[in-house]
């Protein structure tokens, strides 16, 4: 089985009010792209990727006039698509929700939120001292957690969470002072969503079920001056203490973790317009329970430039630019 994360750019934008694909030539989202341009782009992007089951974020807006279930199918349909069906969870206010595409031919999936003592649900709040003033600060999610228990067609059971952790970029700050304040009150909001998730996954590993937890998280080891103030990135804090019987694994996160000097992998890249160049991050992953590395992972990240196969074909080189700032990470599980 193939399943894969990735952060479509405004995919919302591509969409009209009846949930119907705009392919024009109007102006995207994304800089200088038009909408018929992403499309076909993002069209070529998930043929190739050949899933079973992609995990969108940044997925098209669910609301009392929108529907992210109807206008994911709607795209799969248009480019006939074996993910051709769409679960969600929670729906949010930020017009970027959390989806599943899959194909029901192979797996039958649901939405099954947990909750317990340690961990609320995913909609609900969660109350933890984040700047150790003895009182309890209030967590949410602006993007609930997606929560899904995945049946597949040979009788195999897994769960399946998909997060996009709050950004720790300092929007809308002006001096330095304010970028140092917000951009610290982030990380510390960050790093509380990223403990609430972890409370949740160590319920599952308590109850021995096979776990893959993916999506974007918005951080990585040594992303930013701040992370020394933490001590812990989010994604340590999700994957969990290596040493333990109860860690996550994935091979890229761990390879940025050993390698703190020099190249690591990537899966997004952004213009910085004040610096007129690029910045590459690695933000996107897909970690896996203990019992399922008996499952024969293999991980990829479709990066345009770092895969060779990726690199040698120019069609898909140039529909993964186009498609999105993030590009798809894939993970083949015999399962």
């Amino acid at each position: 089985m193939r399943i894969a994360t990735y952060n479509v750019e405004w995919f919302n934008a591509l969409f009209d009010d009846t949930n119907a694909l705009s392919p024009d030539e109007g102006p995207s989202a994304r800089h200088d792209i038009t909408r018929r341009q992403q499309i076909d782009a993002l069209g070529q992007v998930f043929r190739s990727l050949d899933a079973d089951a992609v995990l969108v974020v940044e997925a098209p807006d669910e609301n009392t006039t929108r529907s992210t279930r109807r206008a994911l199918e709607d795209f799969a349909a248009a480019f006939s698509l074996r993910t051709r069906r769409a679960a969600i969870g929670f729906a949010n206010n930020t017009q970027q929700e959390i989806a599943l595409l899959y194909d029901p031919d192979l797996m039958q999936v649901r939405h099954d939120p947990h909750e317990d003592m340690q961990a609320p649900r995913f909609d609900g709040t969660f109350r933890i001292d984040l700047d150790i003033d003895a009182t309890q600060d209030a967590v949410v999610f602006s993007k609930p957690p997606l929560e899904l228990l995945i049946d597949t067609a040979n009788g195999r059971t897994f769960r399946l969470i998909g997060a996009h952790l709050k950004s720790k970029a300092p929007h809308g700050a002006r001096t330095r002072d304010e970028v140092m304040r917000r951009s610290i009150a982030n990380r510390r909001k960050q790093l509380a969503q990223a403990i609430w998730l972890r409370r949740r996954i160590d319920a599952h590993l308590d109850a021995a079920e096979p776990l893959v937890v993916m999506g974007d998280l918005n951080d990585g080891p040594g992303l930013d001056e701040y992370e020394h103030l933490f001590g812990r990135s989010s994604v340590e804090i999700v994957m969990g203490d290596p040493a333990s019987d109860k860690a996550l694994f994935d091979p890229h996160a761990r390879q940025a973790l050993l390698r703190r000097l020099g190249a690591t992998p990537t899966t997004a890249r952004f213009y910085l317009s004040d610096q007129k160049r690029y910045l590459q991050a690695l933000l996107d992953y897909i970690m896996v329970s203990p019992d399922l590395m008996a499952r024969r992972p293999a991980w990829r990240i479709w990066h345009p430039f770092d895969d060779p196969a990726c690199w040698k074909d120019h069609t898909l080189r140039e529909a993964l630019l186009t498609a999105s700032d993030h590009f798809p990470v894939t993970l083949d599980l015999d399962i």
